[in-house]
Order: structure tokens, then sequence, then C-alpha cells
């Protein structure tokens, strides 16, 4: 799904952000600058430089918008009873968007710049794959730490997609994403429940899944177990 631009219609900073999208979207990040936008968006640049600092605040106010458009499309799936094939779900999603919006994604995912804080959007959107993993190992599938499993389907998701993007389009893989997809899942995942299959990774990130639904602990005591539960996991 591409992005939807923000209507002409809008104050100034509405403009101006449809304009940097659009202008990302025909000739990439190079074509965006303060006098492009400003002639795009019918603004002078005193005006782009009062509500974004300069050409790296209007670029990462783009980015900001870009995140939370990508966030409606992952959050406006309904989620199944088969965690392991909404996580699938998630990463065709995700996909389909970087390959609709490539300049938008490559400025989202493709440079981010070392000490900087990620836009809330951003924030958000990895806490709903953080989601889909706690689900997996709630059902008592996931073979190692949530924060691991979701930090490897957000590396190889977003290599990925990147790497696809670099491609002609007439001539695009894209079985590559299934492999990588499957290879990851087939990384993080078991095909059955930890305690159907033995063994102690499994069942602790299964028993840290569910901590926090259990009231028989005090807060001290589930930190303990927790960390025990973390360490046993990290194996």
């Amino acid at each position: 799904m591409s992005v939807h631009e923000v209507t002409a219609e809008g104050g100034p900073r509405e403009r101006i952000l449809a304009a940097t999208t659009r202008l990302l979207t025909e000739g990439g990040e190079e074509a965006v600058s303060t006098r492009a936008v400003g002639a795009a968006a019918g603004v002078q640049a005193p005006t782009i430089y009062r509500l974004f600092g300069d050409k790296q605040g209007l670029l990462d106010a783009a980015a900001a918008e870009g995140f939370a458009a990508y966030l409606s499309d992952k959050t406006e799936v309904e989620p199944t009873d088969d965690p392991v094939a909404d996580l699938r779900a998630g990463w065709d999603l995700h996909l389909d968007f970087g390959l609709a919006n490539p300049a938008l994604y490559l400025l989202m995912f493709g440079r981010r710049r070392p000490g900087t804080v990620p836009p809330p959007a951003a924030v958000a959107g990895f806490e709903v794959l953080a989601t889909h993993i706690h689900r997996i190992a709630e059902a008592g599938r996931l073979r190692v730490t949530e924060e691991r499993a979701a930090q490897l389907v957000h590396a190889a998701g977003s290599g990925t997609t990147v790497t696809l993007i670099g491609q002609d389009a007439g001539r695009r893989d894209t079985e590559l994403s299934v492999l990588a997809r499957e290879a990851v899942i087939a990384a993080i995942t078991t095909d059955a429940p930890a305690a159907e299959a033995p063994g102690p990774v499994g069942a602790a990130v299964a028993l840290r899944a569910a901590l926090p639904g259990t009231t028989a602990l005090t807060e001290t005591e589930q930190a303990l177990l927790r960390e025990w539960l973390d360490r046993i996991a990290r194996q």
C-alpha cells in the first residue's frame, strides 16, 4: 500500500510534508531540497526552516509520517489463532509497504543515524512486532528470547526489503523474501509447544511470557525469576 499524501488544502506543515513525500516518491532523497519543497508546497523557505529547522529535520518528519502510515497498515490486521501465521503476514505486509514506497522506506530503514532517537511511530511499530513475538512465546513455540527473536525478525525483514528495493522491478526476486522469512521463522520457533517438545530453553521462554499473568509472586520474586529464565533462554 502506498503512503497517502496529505491533501493540499491542509495547513503549511501538511502541505510541506505532502510535497516532500511526493518529491521523495518521484525522485528519491536527492530530489528533496528546501527550494523544491517550497515551490511544490507554495511556501517560502523561512516557513520550512521555522517548522522543521533544516532539510534533515524535514526528512526526519517525512520519515515519521511514513512510520505512522506503516503502523496504520500494521494495526488494521486482526490477529488469528495462529501467532506464527500472523508473523508471516506481518513480514509480507512490511515487504509490500517497502516495495510500494521505496524512497520513503529507504529513508525510514536504510539510513538511521547512530545515536538518534527513533520517531514514536517507529517505536510503536517495533512494539507491534514485539506483540507478535510475545504471542508466539505465550503459545510455547519460541526457541529463543523474545528480545532476540524480535531483533532478528526486524533485521532480516528490513535487510531483505532494502535488497529487493535495489533490484530492477522487472527482475525482482521476491522468492528471496519467502526464503528469508521461513529461515528466520525456523530459527526462532518450534513446530509444537515447548511442553510437547521437552527442553529447558523453550520451557523457560514460555514461562517467561506467562509471568505477567501470575499474582502468586511478589514483584521482587518475579524480577528474580525473570532473570533466571532469561539466563536459561540465552543458552
